[in-house]
């Protein structure tokens, strides 16, 4: 980060039920310089929200005790210049528009590298030029398509074959398999 820019702390609060993958976001901006906190419930995050008031938040939008978007809500009334990434599985164009004009600085989806997190955590000035070149190869673009498609589907996979125009046994096989990087 350049030291030019002058941020109050580099707390980051990551609020995910997903604990193993919010463990290794956390490590993973660790190692960039954040201070993370991780919590797996809207309440844990709003508690750690309340007292460590973070600078910085990645928030899932489906949390087990309630939706993201009102902690958000809650994060951005508490610290105005709190920069809020909204991190989620469940993407949809009424989400994204409705946590920006809940005061939410950028919206991901899943899965996405710690660089392409990082450039919507740090403000536009702090991101260094290398993260821009960072591109997917062909069997992840592959991987993610096939994986929209399942989720279009309600993961009903012979539907989702269909749609991909692959054999059910071949889509499976494919699902097995781990993401590639």
């Amino acid at each position: 980060m350049p030291p030019n820019l002058n941020f109050s702390g580099m707390s980051l609060l990551i609020v995910d039920e997903d604990i193993p993958s919010a463990r290794r976001m956390a490590t993973a901006m660790a190692r960039r310089g954040f201070k993370p906190a991780v919590a797996s419930t809207m309440d844990e995050g709003a508690k750690i929200a309340a007292s460590d008031r973070p600078a910085f938040a990645l928030v899932e939008l489906r949390l087990p005790d309630g939706n993201g978007l009102d902690l958000v809500k809650s994060l951005c009334a508490a610290r105005p210049n709190c920069r809020v990434v909204v991190l989620t599985s469940f993407g949809s164009v009424e989400s994204a528009v409705t946590a920006v004009k809940l005061g939410a600085t950028d919206y991901l989806v899943k899965p996405s590298s710690e660089n392409v997190v990082l450039a919507a955590l740090l403000p536009p000035e702090a991101i260094k030029p290398d993260l821009c070149k960072n591109v997917m190869s062909v069997d992840r673009v592959r991987w993610e398509h096939i994986q929209r498609v399942l989720e279009l589907c309600d993961h009903n996979k012979s539907q989702a074959a269909r749609d991909l125009n692959l054999h059910r046994r071949t889509l499976q096989r494919i699902l097995l398999r781990q993401m590639p990087v």
